[in-house]
């Protein structure tokens, strides 16, 4: 018996997920944009001039934690939304 909600076996349905998806990516890549660069100013301002490798460090850091979490968010974002939670559990 077909699961009433497609989930992203209908290509319309996943074009949209994924549209949301990268729309997410895209606003947190802006948000982390923004926090990188406060937190390089308040390590400037607190231990004085950094050299390359802080500031490698800050954005690798800060940055990479931000964007790993986004990822994965938005993939379950999308996991929730599409109703594919829901067919996973039905599946006997």
């Amino acid at each position: 018996m077909p699961h009433p909600l497609p989930g992203l076996d209908d290509p319309e349905q996943a074009a949209f997920a994924w549209a949301r998806y990268r729309m997410i990516l895209r606003w947190m890549t802006l948000a982390m944009i923004v926090i990188v660069t406060g937190a390089i100013l308040l390590l400037d301002f607190a231990y004085g001039p950094l050299s390359w490798v802080a500031i490698a460090a800050a954005v690798g850091g800060f940055g990479g934690t931000i964007m790993l979490t986004a990822a994965l968010m938005g993939l379950v974002f999308m996991s929730s939304g599409t109703g594919h939670d829901e067919r996973v559990k039905d599946i006997e």
